[in-house]
C-alpha cells in the first residue's frame, strides 16, 4: 500500500518588505542579503495573524466537505507556539469545522517537527487506510530587529494532507533520522526571539545532512543518480546551496550539475517568503515541484533539519498528474503588497507576544480569512471572515 502526500497547499501574510531596502535602512550592501544570504523578500507578519490563521488557512485550500469526513488527526508542527499547554491544532480544527470526533496534537523539534509528523500520520494511515491525517507546518521565524539574524525572519504555512494512495508523493519506508544534544539555536520561554550561533548551526546542519545521507545510501544502495531531485530545509536558500556542494564539491558531472539545477527551482519561493521553520523544507517542495524539471515516477530526496539538533533524510516518487494537488503559490506571491520599513518595523513591534493585558486589535482592516482579534481574559480570539 503507498501513503504519502496527497494534497499540498501554502499559506503567508499578505506584506512584504524588500530585502534591498532593509540592507539600505541597516547600513550594509543589498548583495549581503540577496546573494550572500540568497533572500529577497521577506513576510510582514500583521498582529491579527499568527500560526493559528496562517495554519487555518493553507489548510482550507486543500480540504473538501468529504476530505473532513475522513480525517481522523490534525497535527500542528510549529515552534511558534501560542500557549504552553492547549495545542495550536485545537484552534485550527475548531475554525475549520472539523467533526468533534477526532485527535489534534501539536508538535515541536524546531524545524524538524513537521517531518516528525508525516511520519506519524504514515503509521496512522497504516493502521486505518480509509482515514487521513493533515499535517500543518506554520511558524513565525522572529530573530529582533537590527540583528544579525534579522535577514532570516519570515511567516507561512504548508498544509499536507497525508493519505493511502496519494496524488502527489508516495513515500518510501526507509528513512534515516539522526540526533544529538546541541545548542545551535534555541528560544528559552522567556523570550520572544530566538538565539542563533548561525556559523556553528550552518555546520552542524551540514554535518547532519552528510551523516543521514551516508547512512541512507547505506540502507537502501542508492546514489546521486536516483534522484531527479533533493530538496532541504531553507531557513535561508543559501543554506540549501552551501549543503548540496558539500556533497558535490568538484563534481561537474550531468547528474551533479542537475541536482544544482533543481536546488536553484526549489528555492525559488522561500527567496520570496523567508523563512519558514518548519514549513522551510515543504515550500521547498512546492518550488520544486511548480518550477523545476521533474516528472511522475521521478524519485525526491528530502533532507529535514531542526536545531537542537535533529535530521531525517528520506525520498518519495512523484504520482502522475501531481501538479492538480498543489495550492497555486505564485498567484498568493503575486498578490501581495509591499509596505516600508518603518511600517514592517511598527508591525513586528506590534505582535501580542507575552502580553497578559486585554487587546483588541484592528482586525477589520486585515483582509484574511481568518483573523486574530485580540486577547480578553487571557483568551486568544480568533474568527473566520464571512
Amino acid at each position: 500500500m503507498k501513503i504519502g502526500i496527497d494534497r499540498m497547499a501554502f499559506a503567508t501574510t499578505d506584506e512584504y518588505i524588500d530585502l534591498r531596502e532593509l540592507a539600505r535602512e541597516r547600513g550594509d550592501e543589498p548583495d549581503k542579503y540577496t546573494i550572500g544570504i540568497g533572500q529577497d523578500r521577506q513576510a510582514v507578519v500583521p498582529p491579527t495573524q499568527d500560526i493559528v490563521t496562517l495554519g487555518a488557512t493553507a489548510a482550507k485550500k486543500l480540504l473538501s466537505k468529504d476530505d473532513k469526513k475522513h480525517l481522523s488527526t490534525v497535527i500542528v508542527a510549529t515552534e511558534s507556539g501560542i500557549d504552553n499547554s492547549k495545542a495550536s491544532a485545537i484552534y485550527i480544527k475548531h475554525l475549520l469545522g472539523l467533526d468533534d470526533f477526532i485527535r489534534a496534537v501539536e508538535l515541536k523539534e524546531a524545524c524538524y517537527s513537521a517531518t516528525a509528523g508525516i511520519q506519524f500520520a504514515k503509521g496512522l494511515v497504516a493502521m486505518n487506510p480509509q482515514s487521513t491525517v493533515l499535517v500543518i507546518a506554520a511558524d513565525i521565524a522572529r530573530y529582533g530587529l537590527k540583528t544579525p539574524g534579522e535577514v532570516t525572519q519570515g511567516a507561512g504555512a504548508v498544509a499536507m494532507l497525508i493519505s493511502a494512495d496519494p496524488h502527489i508523493l508516495a513515500l518510501e519506508d526507509t528513512t534515516v533520522s539522526y540526533t544529538k544534544d546541541v545548542m545551535d539555536f534555541w528560544r528559552p520561554l522567556y523570550a520572544t526571539e530566538a538565539h542563533v550561533d548561525g556559523k556553528y548551526s550552518t555546520n552542524v546542519y551540514i554535518d547532519f545532512f552528510l551523516q543521514c545521507w551516508q547512512r541512507y545510501q547505506q540502507m537502501t544502495g542508492r546514489q546521486l543518480d536516483d534522484f531527479a531531485a533533493l530538496t532541504f530545509h531553507l531557513p535561508f536558500t543559501k543554506m540549501g546551496k552551501k549543503t548540496l556542494e558539500a556533497l558535490l564539491k568538484d563534481n561537474q558531472s550531468p547528474v551533479a550539475n542537475k541536482l544544482r539545477e533543481q536546488l536553484t527551482a526549489s528555492q525559488k519561493y522561500c527567496r520570496e517568503v523567508g523563512n519558514l521553520y518548519t514549513g522551510s523544507l515543504y515550500l521547498g517542495v512546492m518550488s520544486l515541484l511548480q518550477n523545476g524539471q521533474v516528472n511522475p515516477g521521478d524519485w525526491i530526496g528530502l533532507f529535514s533539519y531542526g536545531s537542537g539538533a535533529e535530521g531525517e533524510f528520506y525520498s518519495g516518487i512523484l504520482q502522475p498528474h501531481f501538479e492538480k494537488y498543489l495550492s497555486d503559490v505564485k498567484d498568493d506571491l503575486a498578490n501581495r503588497h509591499q509596505v516600508s520599513i518603518a511600517e514592517y518595523e511598527k508591525q513586528f513591534n506590534s505582535q501580542l507576544g507575552m502580553n497578559q493585558d486585554d487587546v483588541e486589535l484592528d482586525w477589520q482592516s486585515d483582509p484574511a480569512l481568518f483573523i486574530l482579534k485580540g486577547q480578553k481574559e487571557h483568551k486568544r480570539i480568533y474568527q473566520e471572515k464571512k
